[in-house]
């Protein structure tokens, strides 16, 4: 078993506006001796925007700001922006985040060159029904059950003249081109999916989208394999490069008797071809066991969506119960070799 330390809750609600109902699920970029938080911060109401804080170190608050970095300002963000994440791909800032209107919930994308001015480039996902992901990814038969129970959207109450969507979440950018292309990971209940094949983000048309849901099933790089993550999986941080592949940091969840429990996990993948897993823990990274992570908003949540390097010790920042931002540390090598006693034979 990895040794995995609880460092603490690094950020808190405050009485501000724009977070006065938690903080949760920070992106996080290192330059220098310094963390870069984006974090989600929520208001009354359960509207997101995504505040700023500075980090001196991995764990102590330099600066936070007391307005939020980035905001709705669009239809299709309308009720919030919702859990980012953060790399940098050449001389660019790539910071994902979900875009939700109160119906739909939906991969968005904003770029910065500063890390202060962001230009949105609106939803980079496929903006497509649940029909007709049917129809395009032929997911009818048998095996494919569980999009139907995951994905129905039964609960969202349609509006008038609106079209509830897909729901595709956990939009990750590697932090750079492989082979030439630009890959993400995102997330359709209840797998991690993988685009590989694009140059521009300008080939993301809707034709693009209709091609890939032809060959769905070959898109998935991490489905539920073990207890702790037996209900879903979802990307959590962004994949970290390695001698021995793409260490990627992501969230399982299990449906226990207490409810759905969001665990930290770990995953190694192929550094030239990263839809191919190469292992994978069989148990927990982390998972919630302090009070400050068992009872919030949301019970029961330890949801990794940033990390920073410092040495050989790992930092990854989480939600801790959809109300505060924890963070953990680990030796990096030491998970790689425990990764590496956990391949995965593809045979």
């Amino acid at each position: 078993m990895i040794e995995v330390k609880k460092e603490g809750v690094i950020i808190q609600k405050t009485l501000l506006d724009f977070e006065n109902e938690g903080v949760l699920n920070p992106a996080s970029i290192k330059e220098g001796n310094n963390v870069h938080l984006f974090y989600r911060a929520v208001s009354n109401g359960n509207f997101s925007s995504i505040g700023y804080s500075k980090l001196d170190g991995p764990l102590i608050v330099e600066n936070r700001n007391d307005t939020p970095i980035i905001i709705s300002e669009f239809d299709y963000e309308s009720h919030g922006v919702e859990d980012p994440r953060i790399v940098k791909i050449d001389d660019l800032y790539y910071l994902t985040y979900t875009a939700y209107d109160g119906i739909n919930a939906l991969g968005a994308l904003a770029l910065s060159k500063d890390l202060i001015e962001w230009e949105k480039q609106g939803i980079i996902v496929a903006q497509i029904t649940y029909q007709q992901f049917v129809k395009f990814s032929d997911s009818d038969d048998p095996k494919s059950e569980k999009y139907f129970r995951y994905n129905r959207q039964k609960d969202v109450q349609k509006k008038e003249g609106e079209k509830v969507l897909l729901w595709d979440k956990n939009l990750i950018f590697f932090p750079r081109r492989i082979n030439g292309m630009l890959c993400f990971l995102h997330r359709i209940k209840p797998d991690i999916q993988i685009v590989v094949a694009v140059n521009e983000l300008m080939e993301l048309t809707p034709k693009f989208w209709k091609n890939y849901f032809i060959d769905f099933e070959d898109t998935i790089v991490l489905a539920p394999q073990y207890d702790h993550e037996s209900s879903y999986t979802g990307g959590g941080c962004p994949p970290i490069e390695t001698e021995l592949g793409w260490l990627l940091i992501y969230h399982g969840v299990e449906d226990t008797v207490k409810g759905y429990v969001y665990s930290a996990c770990a995953s190694l993948l192929d550094l030239d071809d990263p839809q191919k897993e190469i292992a994978r823990l069989p148990y927990p990274l982390f998972k919630p066991e302090l009070s400050w992570e068992l009872k919030g908003e949301v019970n029961n949540v330890c949801f990794p969506s940033g990390t920073a390097l410092f040495g050989d010790t790992l930092y990854i920042y989480y939600g801790a119960a959809d109300e505060r931002v924890g963070c953990a540390s680990l030796n990096q090598t030491e998970l790689l070799k425990e990764l590496m006693l956990n391949t995965i034979d593809h045979e």
